[in-house]
Protein backbone atom coordinates (compact mmCIF):
# COMPACT_ATOMS: atom_id res chain seq x y z
CA UNK A 1 0.00 0.00 0.00
CA UNK A 2 1.46 3.34 -1.06
CA UNK A 3 0.65 6.19 1.23
CA UNK A 4 -0.48 9.40 -0.38
CA UNK A 5 1.08 12.71 0.47
CA UNK A 6 -1.77 13.62 2.78
CA UNK A 7 -1.36 10.31 4.58
CA UNK A 8 2.34 10.69 5.13
CA UNK A 9 2.36 14.33 6.07
CA UNK A 10 1.82 15.41 9.67
CA UNK A 11 -1.69 16.21 10.77
CA UNK A 12 -2.74 19.84 10.50
CA UNK A 13 -1.79 21.42 13.83
CA UNK A 14 -4.40 22.79 16.19
CA UNK A 15 -3.47 26.48 16.35
CA UNK A 16 -5.25 26.83 19.68
CA UNK A 17 -2.77 24.43 21.28
CA UNK A 18 0.16 25.82 23.24
CA UNK A 19 3.51 25.54 21.49
CA UNK A 20 4.68 23.16 24.21
CA UNK A 21 1.71 20.85 23.60
CA UNK A 22 2.31 20.77 19.84
CA UNK A 23 6.00 20.05 20.33
CA UNK A 24 5.17 17.29 22.82
CA UNK A 25 2.62 15.75 20.46
CA UNK A 26 5.13 15.82 17.58
CA UNK A 27 7.68 14.10 19.82
CA UNK A 28 5.11 11.45 20.75
CA UNK A 29 4.35 10.81 17.07
CA UNK A 30 8.05 10.49 16.24
CA UNK A 31 8.52 8.11 19.16
CA UNK A 32 5.56 5.95 18.08
CA UNK A 33 6.94 5.75 14.52
CA UNK A 34 10.36 4.76 15.86
CA UNK A 35 8.84 2.11 18.14
CA UNK A 36 6.75 0.61 15.33
CA UNK A 37 8.74 1.03 12.09
CA UNK A 38 6.70 -1.70 10.37
CA UNK A 39 3.27 -0.20 10.92
CA UNK A 40 2.59 0.40 7.21
CA UNK A 41 3.40 -3.18 6.24
CA UNK A 42 1.46 -4.46 9.23
CA UNK A 43 -1.51 -2.36 8.13
CA UNK A 44 -1.50 -4.11 4.73
CA UNK A 45 -1.17 -7.59 6.27
CA UNK A 46 -3.85 -6.91 8.89
CA UNK A 47 -6.28 -5.49 6.32
CA UNK A 48 -5.84 -8.36 3.85
CA UNK A 49 -6.06 -10.88 6.69
CA UNK A 50 -9.24 -9.29 8.05
CA UNK A 51 -10.79 -9.27 4.58
CA UNK A 52 -9.91 -12.93 4.00
CA UNK A 53 -11.20 -14.16 7.34
CA UNK A 54 -14.44 -12.18 7.06
CA UNK A 55 -15.06 -13.60 3.57
CA UNK A 56 -14.53 -17.11 4.95
CA UNK A 57 -16.79 -16.37 7.92
CA UNK A 58 -19.71 -14.94 5.93
CA UNK A 59 -19.79 -17.09 2.81
CA UNK A 60 -22.05 -19.59 4.61
CA UNK A 61 -24.88 -17.04 4.90
CA UNK A 62 -26.66 -17.89 1.60
CA UNK A 63 -26.60 -21.66 2.07
CA UNK A 64 -26.87 -21.99 5.87
CA UNK A 65 -30.60 -22.93 5.78
CA UNK A 66 -29.83 -25.53 3.09
CA UNK A 67 -27.10 -27.02 5.27
CA UNK A 68 -29.39 -27.08 8.32
CA UNK A 69 -31.95 -29.02 6.27
CA UNK A 70 -29.25 -31.47 5.17
CA UNK A 71 -28.51 -32.11 8.86
CA UNK A 72 -32.01 -33.53 9.37
CA UNK A 73 -34.18 -30.51 10.22
CA UNK A 74 -37.30 -30.73 8.07
CA UNK A 75 -39.86 -28.27 9.44
CA UNK A 76 -39.56 -24.86 7.75
CA UNK A 77 -39.96 -22.96 11.01
CA UNK A 78 -37.30 -25.10 12.70
CA UNK A 79 -34.93 -24.54 9.76
CA UNK A 80 -35.23 -20.78 10.15
CA UNK A 81 -34.87 -20.98 13.93
CA UNK A 82 -31.80 -23.22 13.88
CA UNK A 83 -30.21 -21.15 11.10
CA UNK A 84 -30.56 -18.03 13.24
CA UNK A 85 -29.16 -19.79 16.30
CA UNK A 86 -26.21 -21.21 14.37
CA UNK A 87 -25.42 -17.88 12.73
CA UNK A 88 -25.59 -15.88 15.96
CA UNK A 89 -23.75 -18.44 18.11
CA UNK A 90 -20.27 -17.29 17.11
CA UNK A 91 -21.12 -13.63 17.80
CA UNK A 92 -22.22 -14.53 21.34
CA UNK A 93 -18.97 -16.25 22.29
CA UNK A 94 -16.91 -13.65 20.41
CA UNK A 95 -18.54 -10.89 22.45
CA UNK A 96 -17.76 -12.72 25.69
CA UNK A 97 -14.12 -13.46 24.87
CA UNK A 98 -13.04 -10.27 23.05
CA UNK A 99 -11.93 -8.42 26.24
CA UNK A 100 -9.93 -11.47 27.33
CA UNK A 101 -8.07 -11.71 24.03
CA UNK A 102 -7.45 -7.98 24.09
CA UNK A 103 -5.99 -8.18 27.60
CA UNK A 104 -3.77 -11.12 26.64
CA UNK A 105 -2.62 -9.16 23.60
CA UNK A 106 -1.54 -6.31 25.88
CA UNK A 107 0.52 -8.79 27.86
CA UNK A 108 1.90 -11.23 25.29
CA UNK A 109 1.79 -9.27 22.04
CA UNK A 110 -0.91 -8.45 19.49
CA UNK A 111 0.69 -10.55 16.75
CA UNK A 112 0.34 -13.64 18.94
CA UNK A 113 -3.41 -13.00 19.13
CA UNK A 114 -3.67 -12.76 15.34
CA UNK A 115 -1.70 -15.99 14.94
CA UNK A 116 -3.96 -17.67 17.50
CA UNK A 117 -7.13 -16.36 15.84
CA UNK A 118 -6.18 -17.32 12.27
CA UNK A 119 -4.98 -20.80 13.29
CA UNK A 120 -8.04 -21.43 15.45
CA UNK A 121 -10.48 -20.18 12.82
CA UNK A 122 -8.82 -22.24 10.06
CA UNK A 123 -9.40 -25.39 12.12
CA UNK A 124 -12.88 -24.50 13.41
CA UNK A 125 -14.27 -23.40 10.03
CA UNK A 126 -12.94 -26.59 8.44
CA UNK A 127 -14.63 -28.66 11.16
CA UNK A 128 -18.00 -27.30 10.03
CA UNK A 129 -17.65 -29.52 6.98
CA UNK A 130 -17.69 -32.62 9.18
CA UNK A 131 -20.64 -31.97 11.53
CA UNK A 132 -23.46 -34.53 11.42
CA UNK A 133 -26.21 -32.89 13.50
CA UNK A 134 -27.54 -29.39 14.00
CA UNK A 135 -26.38 -29.52 17.63
CA UNK A 136 -22.84 -30.12 16.45
CA UNK A 137 -23.21 -27.25 13.99
CA UNK A 138 -24.15 -24.84 16.80
CA UNK A 139 -21.35 -26.19 19.02
CA UNK A 140 -18.71 -25.64 16.33
CA UNK A 141 -20.09 -22.17 15.59
CA UNK A 142 -19.68 -21.37 19.29
CA UNK A 143 -16.09 -22.63 18.99
CA UNK A 144 -15.52 -20.35 16.00
CA UNK A 145 -16.48 -17.37 18.15
CA UNK A 146 -14.17 -18.43 20.97
CA UNK A 147 -11.14 -19.10 18.78
CA UNK A 148 -11.74 -16.33 16.25
CA UNK A 149 -11.51 -12.58 16.39
CA UNK A 150 -8.93 -11.90 13.68
CA UNK A 151 -10.64 -8.73 12.46
CA UNK A 152 -10.96 -7.29 15.96
CA UNK A 153 -7.38 -8.31 16.74
CA UNK A 154 -6.20 -6.61 13.54
CA UNK A 155 -8.05 -3.46 14.59
CA UNK A 156 -6.36 -3.50 18.00
CA UNK A 157 -2.89 -4.05 16.52
CA UNK A 158 -3.30 -1.23 14.00
CA UNK A 159 -4.69 1.10 16.68
CA UNK A 160 -1.77 0.35 18.99
CA UNK A 161 1.02 0.63 16.39
CA UNK A 162 -0.09 3.46 14.10
CA UNK A 163 1.17 6.98 14.95
CA UNK A 164 -1.64 8.88 16.72
CA UNK A 165 -2.06 11.49 13.99
CA UNK A 166 -2.83 8.77 11.43
CA UNK A 167 -4.72 6.29 13.58
CA UNK A 168 -8.27 6.97 12.34
CA UNK A 169 -7.12 6.86 8.70
CA UNK A 170 -5.40 3.50 9.26
CA UNK A 171 -8.39 2.14 11.16
CA UNK A 172 -10.57 3.29 8.28
CA UNK A 173 -8.45 1.16 5.93
CA UNK A 174 -8.97 -1.89 8.16
CA UNK A 175 -12.68 -1.12 8.43
CA UNK A 176 -12.91 -0.96 4.63
CA UNK A 177 -11.33 -4.41 4.45
CA UNK A 178 -13.83 -5.80 6.94
CA UNK A 179 -16.79 -4.22 5.15
CA UNK A 180 -15.55 -5.49 1.79
CA UNK A 181 -15.31 -8.98 3.27
CA UNK A 182 -18.91 -8.76 4.45
CA UNK A 183 -19.97 -7.87 0.91
CA UNK A 184 -17.83 -10.41 -0.96
CA UNK A 185 -18.40 -13.32 1.44
CA UNK A 186 -22.12 -13.86 0.77
CA UNK A 187 -21.54 -13.33 -2.96
CA UNK A 188 -18.89 -16.07 -2.97
CA UNK A 189 -21.14 -18.27 -0.84
CA UNK A 190 -23.85 -18.01 -3.45
CA UNK A 191 -21.69 -19.75 -6.08
CA UNK A 192 -18.98 -21.92 -4.48
CA UNK A 193 -21.32 -24.59 -3.02
CA UNK A 194 -22.77 -25.15 -6.51
CA UNK A 195 -19.26 -25.82 -7.81
CA UNK A 196 -17.70 -27.93 -5.05
CA UNK A 197 -20.59 -28.88 -2.73
CA UNK A 198 -21.69 -27.54 0.65
CA UNK A 199 -19.29 -29.45 2.90
CA UNK A 200 -16.16 -28.86 0.76
CA UNK A 201 -17.00 -25.15 0.84
CA UNK A 202 -16.07 -25.09 4.52
CA UNK A 203 -12.71 -26.65 3.69
CA UNK A 204 -12.17 -23.97 1.05
CA UNK A 205 -12.98 -21.33 3.68
CA UNK A 206 -10.59 -22.95 6.15
CA UNK A 207 -7.89 -22.91 3.49
CA UNK A 208 -8.44 -19.19 2.90
CA UNK A 209 -7.96 -18.49 6.59
CA UNK A 210 -4.84 -20.69 6.63
CA UNK A 211 -3.35 -18.40 3.96
CA UNK A 212 -4.06 -15.45 6.30
CA UNK A 213 -2.34 -17.44 9.08
CA UNK A 214 0.80 -17.88 6.97
CA UNK A 215 0.86 -14.20 6.02
CA UNK A 216 0.49 -13.22 9.67
CA UNK A 217 3.29 -15.50 10.82
CA UNK A 218 5.83 -14.57 8.14
CA UNK A 219 5.00 -10.99 7.14
CA UNK A 220 3.63 -9.23 10.22
CA UNK A 221 6.24 -7.73 12.55
CA UNK A 222 5.95 -6.73 16.16
CA UNK A 223 8.93 -5.75 18.28
CA UNK A 224 8.10 -6.22 21.93
CA UNK A 225 10.37 -5.45 24.87
CA UNK A 226 11.61 -8.44 26.81
CA UNK A 227 10.94 -6.64 30.09
CA UNK A 228 7.61 -5.00 30.78
CA UNK A 229 7.76 -1.26 31.27
CA UNK A 230 7.51 -0.09 34.87
CA UNK A 231 4.23 1.30 36.07
CA UNK A 232 3.98 4.99 35.34
CA UNK A 233 4.14 7.32 38.36
CA UNK A 234 0.69 7.80 39.82
CA UNK A 235 -0.77 4.86 37.87
CA UNK A 236 -3.40 3.11 39.93
CA UNK A 237 -3.14 -0.55 40.78
CA UNK A 238 -5.99 -2.87 39.92
CA UNK A 239 -7.91 -3.80 36.81
CA UNK A 240 -8.15 -2.10 33.47
CA UNK A 241 -10.81 0.41 34.49
CA UNK A 242 -8.79 1.57 37.47
CA UNK A 243 -6.07 2.69 35.01
CA UNK A 244 -8.40 4.85 32.91
CA UNK A 245 -8.37 8.52 33.88
CA UNK A 246 -11.49 9.59 31.94
CA UNK A 247 -13.81 6.65 32.38
CA UNK A 248 -16.93 8.64 31.56
CA UNK A 249 -15.66 9.56 28.09
CA UNK A 250 -14.59 5.96 27.41
CA UNK A 251 -17.98 4.62 28.55
CA UNK A 252 -19.74 7.04 26.20
CA UNK A 253 -17.57 5.86 23.30
CA UNK A 254 -18.23 2.21 24.14
CA UNK A 255 -21.94 2.96 24.33
CA UNK A 256 -21.71 4.70 20.97
CA UNK A 257 -20.24 1.54 19.42
CA UNK A 258 -23.15 -0.51 20.72
CA UNK A 259 -25.85 2.02 19.78
CA UNK A 260 -24.38 2.44 16.31
CA UNK A 261 -24.56 -1.28 15.51
CA UNK A 262 -27.96 -1.57 17.19
CA UNK A 263 -29.38 1.25 15.07
CA UNK A 264 -27.93 0.08 11.76
CA UNK A 265 -28.67 -3.62 12.22
CA UNK A 266 -32.27 -2.90 13.24
CA UNK A 267 -32.89 -1.79 9.64
CA UNK A 268 -31.26 -4.69 7.76
CA UNK A 269 -33.98 -7.35 8.35
CA UNK A 270 -36.81 -5.13 7.05
CA UNK A 271 -35.19 -3.76 3.89
CA UNK A 272 -36.68 -6.46 1.67
CA UNK A 273 -40.21 -5.92 2.98
CA UNK A 274 -39.80 -2.13 2.78
CA UNK A 275 -38.70 -2.37 -0.86
CA UNK A 276 -41.91 -4.25 -1.61
CA UNK A 277 -44.00 -1.59 0.16
CA UNK A 278 -42.37 1.06 -2.05
CA UNK A 279 -43.79 -0.62 -5.14
CA UNK A 280 -40.98 -2.96 -6.19
CA UNK A 281 -43.02 -6.08 -6.95
CA UNK A 282 -40.45 -8.07 -8.93
CA UNK A 283 -36.96 -9.19 -7.86
CA UNK A 284 -37.63 -7.68 -4.43
CA UNK A 285 -34.95 -9.69 -2.63
CA UNK A 286 -32.36 -8.87 -5.30
CA UNK A 287 -33.10 -5.16 -5.14
CA UNK A 288 -32.89 -5.27 -1.33
CA UNK A 289 -29.51 -7.00 -1.59
CA UNK A 290 -28.27 -4.28 -3.94
CA UNK A 291 -29.41 -1.59 -1.48
CA UNK A 292 -27.57 -3.26 1.40
CA UNK A 293 -24.47 -3.58 -0.80
CA UNK A 294 -24.69 0.10 -1.77
CA UNK A 295 -24.61 1.05 1.91
CA UNK A 296 -21.51 -1.06 2.43
CA UNK A 297 -19.84 0.37 -0.68
CA UNK A 298 -20.49 3.91 0.58
CA UNK A 299 -18.85 2.96 3.88
CA UNK A 300 -15.90 1.27 2.18
CA UNK A 301 -15.14 4.35 0.11
CA UNK A 302 -15.69 6.82 2.96
CA UNK A 303 -13.96 5.10 5.89
CA UNK A 304 -10.31 6.05 5.14
CA UNK A 305 -11.25 9.57 4.03
CA UNK A 306 -13.42 10.30 7.04
CA UNK A 307 -10.73 8.79 9.24
CA UNK A 308 -8.13 11.13 7.75
CA UNK A 309 -10.44 14.07 8.51
CA UNK A 310 -10.85 12.85 12.10
CA UNK A 311 -7.07 12.73 12.53
CA UNK A 312 -6.95 16.40 11.54
CA UNK A 313 -9.88 17.96 13.40
CA UNK A 314 -10.53 15.54 16.28
CA UNK A 315 -12.11 12.12 16.44
CA UNK A 316 -15.08 12.90 18.65
CA UNK A 317 -15.97 15.93 16.53
CA UNK A 318 -16.21 13.65 13.50
CA UNK A 319 -18.16 11.05 15.50
CA UNK A 320 -20.74 13.68 16.47
CA UNK A 321 -21.04 15.00 12.91
CA UNK A 322 -21.42 11.53 11.38
CA UNK A 323 -23.99 10.50 14.00
CA UNK A 324 -26.09 13.59 13.27
CA UNK A 325 -25.86 13.01 9.51
CA UNK A 326 -26.76 9.32 9.89
CA UNK A 327 -29.70 10.18 12.16
CA UNK A 328 -31.08 12.67 9.63
CA UNK A 329 -30.65 10.15 6.80
CA UNK A 330 -32.53 7.55 8.85
CA UNK A 331 -35.45 9.98 9.05
CA UNK A 332 -35.16 10.54 5.29
CA UNK A 333 -35.51 6.80 4.68
CA UNK A 334 -38.77 6.86 6.63
CA UNK A 335 -40.35 9.32 4.15
CA UNK A 336 -38.97 8.18 0.77
CA UNK A 337 -41.56 7.34 -1.87
CA UNK A 338 -39.67 5.03 -4.24
CA UNK A 339 -36.68 2.71 -4.45
CA UNK A 340 -34.44 5.25 -6.20
CA UNK A 341 -34.81 7.74 -3.35
CA UNK A 342 -34.15 4.93 -0.87
CA UNK A 343 -31.00 3.92 -2.79
CA UNK A 344 -29.62 7.48 -2.67
CA UNK A 345 -30.36 7.72 1.06
CA UNK A 346 -28.68 4.34 1.68
CA UNK A 347 -25.49 5.37 -0.14
CA UNK A 348 -25.30 8.62 1.84
CA UNK A 349 -26.00 6.66 5.03
CA UNK A 350 -23.08 4.38 4.21
CA UNK A 351 -20.82 7.40 3.77
CA UNK A 352 -21.94 8.76 7.14
CA UNK A 353 -21.41 5.44 8.90
CA UNK A 354 -18.10 4.67 7.19
CA UNK A 355 -15.88 6.75 9.44
CA UNK A 356 -17.77 6.26 12.68
CA UNK A 357 -16.31 3.07 14.11
CA UNK A 358 -12.71 3.92 13.08
CA UNK A 359 -13.07 7.33 14.75
CA UNK A 360 -14.62 5.81 17.87
CA UNK A 361 -11.84 3.23 18.04
CA UNK A 362 -9.16 5.91 17.56
CA UNK A 363 -10.69 8.02 20.33
CA UNK A 364 -10.69 5.07 22.75
CA UNK A 365 -7.10 4.29 21.78
CA UNK A 366 -6.00 7.81 22.74
CA UNK A 367 -7.81 7.66 26.07
CA UNK A 368 -6.43 4.22 26.99
CA UNK A 369 -3.18 3.63 28.91
CA UNK A 370 -0.55 2.06 26.68
CA UNK A 371 -0.67 -1.26 28.55
CA UNK A 372 -4.48 -1.47 28.42
CA UNK A 373 -5.23 -0.56 24.79
CA UNK A 374 -6.14 -4.11 23.81
CA UNK A 375 -8.39 -4.69 26.80
CA UNK A 376 -10.39 -1.49 26.28
CA UNK A 377 -10.73 -2.04 22.55
CA UNK A 378 -11.81 -5.61 23.35
CA UNK A 379 -14.67 -4.13 25.38
CA UNK A 380 -15.46 -2.02 22.32
CA UNK A 381 -15.71 -5.16 20.18
CA UNK A 382 -18.04 -6.72 22.76
CA UNK A 383 -20.20 -3.60 22.72
CA UNK A 384 -20.45 -3.82 18.93
CA UNK A 385 -21.53 -7.45 19.08
CA UNK A 386 -24.20 -6.59 21.66
CA UNK A 387 -25.63 -4.01 19.27
CA UNK A 388 -25.32 -6.38 16.32
CA UNK A 389 -27.35 -9.06 18.10
CA UNK A 390 -29.91 -6.75 19.75
CA UNK A 391 -30.54 -4.57 16.67
CA UNK A 392 -32.43 -7.08 14.48
CA UNK A 393 -34.50 -8.25 17.46
CA UNK A 394 -35.56 -4.74 18.49
CA UNK A 395 -36.10 -3.71 14.87
CA UNK A 396 -38.45 -6.62 14.35
CA UNK A 397 -40.41 -5.74 17.49
CA UNK A 398 -40.80 -2.09 16.47
CA UNK A 399 -41.84 -3.07 12.93
CA UNK A 400 -44.45 -5.50 14.23
CA UNK A 401 -45.93 -3.02 16.69
CA UNK A 402 -45.63 0.34 14.90
CA UNK A 403 -44.90 -0.38 11.24
CA UNK A 404 -41.84 -0.40 8.98
CA UNK A 405 -41.33 3.36 8.78
CA UNK A 406 -41.27 3.56 12.57
CA UNK A 407 -38.07 1.49 12.56
CA UNK A 408 -36.26 4.20 10.59
CA UNK A 409 -37.61 6.89 12.92
CA UNK A 410 -36.48 4.93 15.99
CA UNK A 411 -33.08 4.40 14.38
CA UNK A 412 -32.72 8.15 13.78
CA UNK A 413 -33.63 8.89 17.39
CA UNK A 414 -31.04 6.40 18.68
CA UNK A 415 -28.31 7.92 16.50
CA UNK A 416 -29.14 11.47 17.60
CA UNK A 417 -29.15 10.38 21.26
CA UNK A 418 -25.67 8.91 20.71
CA UNK A 419 -24.58 12.23 19.19
CA UNK A 420 -25.92 14.14 22.21
CA UNK A 421 -24.04 11.84 24.60
CA UNK A 422 -20.80 12.48 22.72
CA UNK A 423 -21.38 16.24 22.76
CA UNK A 424 -21.78 16.03 26.54
CA UNK A 425 -18.57 14.01 26.81
CA UNK A 426 -16.78 16.51 24.56
CA UNK A 427 -17.73 19.41 26.82
CA UNK A 428 -16.69 17.60 29.99
CA UNK A 429 -13.26 16.59 28.68
CA UNK A 430 -10.55 18.67 30.35
CA UNK A 431 -9.14 21.37 28.06
CA UNK A 432 -5.73 20.96 29.60
CA UNK A 433 -5.40 17.40 28.18
CA UNK A 434 -3.43 18.65 25.17
CA UNK A 435 -0.97 20.40 27.45
CA UNK A 436 0.39 17.06 28.67
CA UNK A 437 1.15 15.87 25.17
CA UNK A 438 -2.10 14.07 24.31
CA UNK A 439 -3.39 14.54 20.75
CA UNK A 440 -6.46 16.80 20.63
CA UNK A 441 -8.74 13.82 20.12
CA UNK A 442 -11.47 14.90 22.49
CA UNK A 443 -10.28 18.32 23.50
CA UNK A 444 -12.96 20.98 23.14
Amino acid sequence: MTATSSETSPATPDLSEPDEARASRAADTARDAAEHPYWRRNLVVATVGAFTTIVAMTLLVPFLPVFVRELGVEDDGAVVRWSGIAYGACFLTAALTAPLWGRLGDRFGRKSMLVRASAGMAVAISLLGFVQTVDQLVAVRLLVGVLGGYASGATILVAAQTPPDRSAWALGIVSSGVLAGNVVGPLVGGFVPAWVGVRPTFLVAGGMIFVAFLATVFLLREDRPTVRAPRAPGRRKGGVWSQVDRRGAVLVLLGTSSLLLLATMSIEPIVTVYVGDLGQRTHTAGVAGILVALTSIGSILAAPRVGRLADRIGHVRVVVGCLVAAGVLAFVQAVVTDVVELAVARVLLGVSLGGLLPSVTAAIRHLAPSDAVGALLGYGVSAQYVGQVAGPVLGGIVAAQLGLRAVFVATGVVLLVAAALNVAALRRTPREAAAVGEPPTVAA
